[in-house]
């Protein structure tokens, strides 16, 4: 430091002083783990991690491409290169086609795909035909809410619903109806039996016959091994009448032989459970055109005539007995975005409402509802999209939305049957009840839709919706809760529930093709 300079001295003391300073918070920078990747000049920085490429649900894998080498072709040549476009374009085309619509008649050993074909050419005896986040497995409702019940016949219902058990001939995990995602289900409509019917997102429908019961086997069982694999698993049947998901289903109760399914492949299917054969009733003229449809619906007083919605925003109508062309099936332009679900009113079929992803509900009469501006009697607009929007032999309309909350409308108390052509409710259109309930059911989980018992046994109505908590939850026509389903088994969200049309029994579907049902 001898022949230094004042000013040179503390200079270079400062820059001592910020080695030290800078040494010392690098330090505690890596004992709390904050810098583990080194840089340049020494300092440790945080680098983001490479975002994981996430394949996606409908992502098709492409061909492979082989090398000349391999096929025998000079290296480079212009040969090589244009037989390695037209077998890529062959491979794609091929995964194309396997997405189209089939539109000709299918059989059972057509579709069958998996499972135990039933004994018999039916699918049916004549015993039939007579944003927060979910924290699993905790409840939020108990039986402590329906010690509290003062009225009574609430606290009935509430003990009534609450009594229904998981069906314990089989574990939920042993239950897998459909190879994937579970999108719509239904149950046949007869009381005899618990018949389900579920359809996933690649187009299968399972069939589950829940009154079988589990075998007895007379080997006898020397260890827990042995008796695992003795255990047979429950008679199931999947087949594949779509070629992509099966969005909705029904089966009108004046036809208890005939399930109808919609789907994404733009097709409108009816299949005869006597004689296990599927037919296209509804699709586009060509193949090629493709309006995937988001629900399907039939008036009570009318099994031959078909509803539909898009996932485009249109709304069709189509009597099957007539040949289909452009005067026979009417189509309406409802919405600019797609409508998520949509129901028909059950005692005047007439009305009906949609939910859709630019946030409405809204309520129509197709009495006088013109094909080139069609106009809504009522309209709700809430803060996020609408996933469904489900009526009532009551005239009240329940709905879930994207902004946590299940709404009901309550049009039969302002006069819905009596209203004529052209009826309009005030701009001031709001929900009559709001229930909190979360929504927020992410990329691989079904969306919540709720779903009416059709024909309760009692005055008080009530539907059924998934609960991200891994439950089932059934709520009244006014917004109360009358019980929260579980049990043991149940490892994923049971997200598409729906309610027997009379019978109080209660299944839901899981992301995993598995389902539980109460009864």
């Amino acid at each position: 430091m001898e022949g230094l300079s004042d000013f040179e001295k503390q200079r270079l003391a400062n820059i001592a002083e910020r080695d030290a300073l800078l040494k010392q918070l690098n330090l505690e920078a890596q004992s709390s783990g904050l810098f583990t990747t080194p840089g340049r000049d020494g300092v440790k920085v945080k680098r983001k991690p490479a975002p994981k490429r996430v394949k996606t649900e409908e992502e098709t894998p492409l061909p492979v491409r082989k090398s000349s080498r391999i096929r025998g072709l000079k290296a480079d040549s212009e040969v090589a290169k244009r037989k390695a476009e037209e077998e890529y374009e062959v491979a794609k085309e091929v995964e194309r086609a396997k997405k189209l619509r089939r539109t000709d008649s299918f059989t059972m050993s057509d579709m069958f795909v998996a499972g135990q074909k039933l004994s018999g050419d039916s699918l049916i005896g004549v015993d039939v035909l007579t944003k927060p986040v979910a924290t699993p497995y905790q409840r939020t409702f108990c039986a402590d809410d329906i010690s509290k019940t003062t009225d009574k016949d609430l606290k009935a219902l509430r003990e009534e619903m609450s009594g229904l058990k998981l069906w314990e001939a089989w574990d939920p995990q042993r239950i897998k109806i459909t190879p994937e995602r579970v999108y719509s289900m239904t149950f046949h409509p007869a009381e005899g039996k618990p018949l389900i019917f579920a359809g996933d997102k690649l187009g299968h429908l399972g069939i589950l016959d829940a009154s079988q019961e589990k075998p007895i086997s007379g080997v006898k069982v020397e260890d827990d091994e042995d008796e695992e694999d003795d255990d047979p698993d429950p008679v199931l049947m999947t087949i594949k009448p779509h070629t992509r998901t099966i969005s909705s289903m029904m089966i009108h109760p004046s036809k208890p032989t005939h399930l109808y399914t919609a789907s994404y492949d733009s097709s409108i299917r009816e299949m005869d459970l006597n004689k296990t054969t599927s037919v296209e009733k509804y699709g586009p003229k060509s193949t090629k055109i493709d309006e995937a449809l988001s629900g399907i619906d039939m008036a009570h007083d009318d099994p031959n005539t078909l509803y539909w919605t898009t996932l485009e925003g249109v709304f069709g109508r189509y009597d099957t007995r007539t040949p289909q062309s452009d005067n026979t099936v009417t189509l309406w332009s409802l919405s600019e975005k797609k409508i998520g679900g949509f129901t028909l009113y059950p005692s005047n079929p007439h009305y009906l409402a949609t939910a859709s992803l630019d946030r409405t509900m809204r309520v129509w009469d197709l009495r006088n509802l013109s094909t080139d501006e069609p106009s809504p009697l009522a309209v709700h607009e809430n803060r996020l999209s609408v996933s469904h929007a489900a009526f009532n032999g009551a005239g009240q309309i329940a709905t879930s939305s994207y902004d946590d909350t299940l709404k009901i409308y309550d049009l039969g108390a302002k006069g819905i049957s009596s209203w004529a052509p052209g009826h309009t409710l005030a701009d001031d259109f709001r929900p009559d009840t709001v229930v909190k309930h979360n929504c927020q059911t992410g990329r691989w989980v079904t969306i919540l839709r709720p779903q009416w018992q059709l024909n309760p046994q009692s005055r008080i109505q009530r539907f059924c919706i998934g609960n991200m908590n891994r439950f089932v939850d059934i709520y009244s026509a006014s917004g109360d809760q009358l019980a929260q389903l579980g049990g043991e088994g149940i490892t994923a969200v049971p997200a598409v529930a729906v309610f027997h049309r009379s019978q109080n029994w209660v299944v839901g579907g899981t992301a995993s093709g598995k389902v539980c049902l109460w009864m």
